[in-house]
């Protein structure tokens, strides 16, 4: 089965990294899904923004639990990749799925919660989803175990992935023993036993972040579920070249 490709942050090589620029891009290079991150505001607004802090990708300086959405709104999340994205806004989760809902695109989003305790993030985030219809084509993935657990609550309707770049010895076991249906895991940890394991185990394992042609070509020839990439247009060409040569 070809692996499903999802485009990290967007076709963030190109565009600024979660932004609907970045999205729209990824899906005219016929992305399979999307992946984004989701933080909450100071009045517990979901938007979509990889750091917890906008000083990186923004004009301003300060963390996202601080802002009110109001204020978030008034941020310039383009001009730091380049002047031709000058004024683009952060989205929202609600923008983003009013985008998706009708397009033909696997979604996921990642709880950035690892480093910031959001509190009632995970029932924000999936009642959101689930409101738009989308939890029959959505991931929520975390790096927090402790999320992991609170969002079993909704694992008969959505699917849930633990992401990881710790060196587990059975990291399918430690993902399948916390509840998750699934396991995002840093591309250089991949191993033959660690595929094997998966698919014995019904485990989803899909790798980060894959962007160079070698490193997309063996994560093909792995055979794992899926690859999150900066460069939607170049995994699709090598998956389209392994498959119909």
């Amino acid at each position: 089965m070809k692996p499903t490709l999802y485009a990290h942050r967007g076709a963030s090589y190109y565009a600024p990294e979660n932004t609907m620029p970045a999205f729209e891009l990824a899906y005219q290079m016929q992305a399979d899904g999307i992946e984004t991150d989701v933080q909450l505001t100071k009045d517990q607004v979901p938007v979509l923004i990889h750091d917890e802090n906008v000083k990186r990708t923004t004009n301003s300086s300060g963390y996202i639990k601080d802002y009110t959405y109001h204020e978030l709104c008034q941020l310039d999340a383009g001009s730091w990749f380049s002047p031709n994205y000058a004024h683009t806004p952060i989205p929202t989760l609600e923008d983003f799925l009013t985008w998706a809902k009708h397009k033909p695109l696997y979604l996921n989003i990642e709880l950035k919660n690892n480093k910031v305790a959001y509190h009632h993030i995970e029932a924000i985030v999936y009642e959101y989803i689930s409101a738009y219809q989308l939890t029959n084509r959505t991931t929520i993935s975390t790096f927090n175990p402790n999320s992991v657990v609170k969002l079993l609550n909704y694992r008969k309707n959505i699917e849930i992935a633990l992401l990881t770049s710790r060196r587990y010895r059975y990291p399918i076991h430690v993902a399948k023993e916390l509840g998750a249906s699934a396991l995002h895991l840093k591309y250089k940890l991949i191993t033959p036993k660690i595929v094997a394991s998966a698919y014995e185990q019904n485990v989803k394992l899909r790798l980060y972040t894959v962007n160079r042609p070698a490193h997309i070509i063996r994560s093909i020839q792995y055979g794992v579920d899926g690859m999150f990439t900066d460069v939607p247009d170049l995994a699709f060409y090598y998956r389209n070249l392994l498959y119909n040569r």
